[in-house]
């Protein structure tokens, strides 16, 4: 099933299902027991919001070889953790907002994790117990200022530099799936999910072991090698196999001018 957030004009934020190009409401939240109504409105009239409101956007640093060795780094012996704030997230077809303190901001192609209840200390075999779905995410990074700072909040944490959606897709298998990035149709990033150091199973693991999870958390898995400079005017998108596509312009922070 394909899990949406959606809103039309002015109506308040809802969850939704999406069956072809129709989308029905869904009674409730995917989190708890929920009703669907019948698909009776056309994809094309609402606006896709992220696809949920997490308490925290857990990422994972240098998890494809070719990405840690394009920046000269070593692939950790444990996975690499750091944060994204809530506030970093919009949806499909949202502006990427390119901030006046960074010359660098960067595209990073991303499979996300969607937690489907409260858990700590999960053990790997229990992992698709707490996982609701899956769904594509863009680490947008401004990377001179993470080189600047020495770690990576500031640099990771700036408004809209999380695109995530279009939905969640609860069935999917993620061993070995494709994922592409697009700058205005020129390919830039192309790998497997199978090139992945540490699986989606032994990351949930890990971070549950770190920190409790709750329902709606993303975990964004790591991005392959070929990130690259996004441009005002550029429109970057990201495709998963099985995912769809999620598309983003970019444009220049207008503020005081």
């Amino acid at each position: 099933m394909r899990i949406i957030r959606f809103q039309i004009k002015d109506d308040a934020p809802r969850f939704g299902w999406v069956l072809d190009e129709m989308v029905g409401t869904m009674q409730g939240t995917p989190f708890e027991e929920f009703r669907r109504t019948e698909a009776d409105i056309p994809l094309a009239d609402v606006r896709l919001l992220p696809p949920v409101e997490p308490s925290k956007v857990i990422c994972i640093g240098r998890n494809y070889p070719a990405h840690a060795e394009e920046h000269g780094a070593e692939v950790p012996d444990v996975p690499l953790l750091f944060l994204k704030p809530p506030s970093s997230l919009i949806g499909h077809e949202e502006p990427i907002i390119l901030p006046p303190q960074s010359q660098q901001v960067e595209h990073e192609a991303e499979l996300a994790v969607v937690v489907s209840k409260r858990c700590r200390w999960i053990q790997p075999e229990d992992t698709a117990d707490y996982i609701l779905g899956y769904t594509i995410a863009n680490d947008i990074t401004a990377r001179d200022l993470q080189r600047r700072d020495g770690q990576w909040t500031r640099g990771k944490g700036f408004d809209t530099f999380c695109p995530t959606g279009p939905w969640i897709e609860t069935d999917f298998d993620s061993t070995d799936a494709l994922i592409t990035c697009h700058v205005n149709e020129e390919m830039r990033q192309m790998a497997s999910t199978r090139d992945m150091v540490f699986p989606v199973r032994q990351l949930l693991t890990y971070a549950s072991s770190v920190m409790t999870l709750e329902p709606g958390d993303l975990l964004l898995t790591g991005t392959p090698a070929g990130v690259g400079r996004l441009e005002d005017g550029d429109e970057v998108s990201v495709s998963i196999e099985g995912l769809g596509v999620l598309s983003n312009p970019v444009s220049n922070d207008t503020r005081g001018n």
